[in-house]
C-alpha cells in the first residue's frame, strides 16, 4: 500500500510517499502508525506527539482504530483549519 505524509509529517521525514507491505499483524491505522514508528527513524521522530496526528484511507478522513484491509493508500497528515 501507499503511505503519504503531508506537511510538517513530510518535511520531518524527508519525503512524501512510501510503498508498505506491513506484516499481518498490522490490522488498523494505528497499528499501521506504530509500524512505521518502529521501523523507521524519521517516521519516529515526525509522529513523537500522537495527539496531532490525522489520517485518512482511501482519501476518507479515519480514526485509528480503522482497518486497512484492502486499503490502496493511507495518508497521514497534521490537524487541519480553515477559515
Amino acid at each position: 500500500m501507499k503511505v503519504l505524509y503531508f506537511a510538517k509529517f513530510r518535511q520531518l521525514i524527508g519525503r512524501s510517499a512510501d510503498d508498505v507491505a506491513p506484516p499481518p499483524e498490522v490490522k488498523t491505522v494505528g497499528d499501521l502508525l506504530n509500524y512505521l514508528i518502529r521501523t523507521d527513524n524519521g517516521c519516529a521522530a515526525a509522529f513523537s506527539d500522537a495527539k496531532i496526528i490525522r489520517a485518512a484511507v482511501d482519501q476518507a478522513h479515519v480514526k485509528m482504530d480503522h482497518s486497512i484491509a484492502g486499503a490502496r493508500e493511507v495518508a497521514f497528515f497534521p490537524p487541519v483549519t480553515g477559515g
